[in-house]
């Protein structure tokens, strides 16, 4: 097992959420990390891609922060999380962290699309064992549509969720589903199947495509490449529920 680098790591922040309700259990203190290797059609937050951008932080730093709300993260069972951008470029800071998450007694998690280099893959399971929970982003089932949607391979997801079942990590896999797009009978059906084969998943959720995040795509003067497809609805929602597990 490869160590993660520990002496004075810091790391590149976008910001920073005190009071998060839907990354992970409990209340959470959120850290939104900068850079991200994918470009999805739909991210919310292109202003992270940019790797060299954003608040060069110590673990330390983080960690001061999140004493000061740890009474009502600690109340409600909650914990950290890592998001970003792509958490998972920046390994040897998150190592650093979740060290000191630890030896406080923090829950910590990560929200990732997996799209980490290769050459940092080594250090993946030192992480692993730092980590209470993964939340693990699946755009799509299929390889070519995953290329498409992301610019990444499929296969590194499937790769590190592999990774994740083979020591038993529990982790949550979210899809953002997106009318018109990844929502055919045909995709759903293939991702009810991909799902059987994982037995560490402990939640799964579709979460409905928005544009709340558009505006970040005009005010960077990017063109938004789904200018007209609409957001997904309850409706839709259900219907895929029913689709992808079988459901009546």
């Amino acid at each position: 097992m490869k160590a993660c680098k520990s002496d004075k790591i810091t790391g590149n922040v976008h910001s920073i959420e005190t009071f998060g309700t839907h990354e992970g259990p409990g209340i959470r203190f959120v850290v939104f990390l900068q850079g991200c290797l994918g470009r999805c059609l739909y991210c919310q937050n292109p202003d992270t891609w940019q790797e060299d951008a954003g608040n060069n932080m110590s673990a330390e730093e983080i960690m001061e922060k999140l004493n000061r709300c740890y009474p009502y993260i600690k109340s409600s069972a909650g914990g950290i999380t890592v998001s970003g951008g792509e958490p998972l470029l920046q390994m040897d800071f998150l190592c650093s962290l979740f060290r000191l998450c630890k030896k406080r007694g923090v829950h910590t998690a990560i929200d990732t699309g997996a799209f980490f280099r290769p050459e940092d893959e080594s250090k993946l399971p030192m992480l692993l064992s730092l980590t209470d929970l993964f939340i693990v982003d699946i755009k799509t089932a299929e390889k070519k549509l995953h290329k498409l949607l992301t610019s990444r391979n499929l296969d590194q997801v499937t790769r590190f969720i592999g990774l994740l079942e083979g020591r038993k990590n529990k982790y949550w896999i979210r899809y953002v589903l997106v009318p018109d797009l990844n929502d055919s009978a045909r995709q759903l059906k293939k991702l009810g199947k991909v799902l059987s084969g994982f037995h560490y998943c402990v939640n799964f959720q579709f979460l409905p495509y928005h544009t709340y995040g558009r505006h970040k795509w005009d005010y960077l003067g990017l063109n938004y490449p789904l200018p007209d497809i609409k957001p997904a609805t309850d409706k839709d929602i259900k219907r895929a529920e029913r689709i992808t597990f079988g459901r009546k």
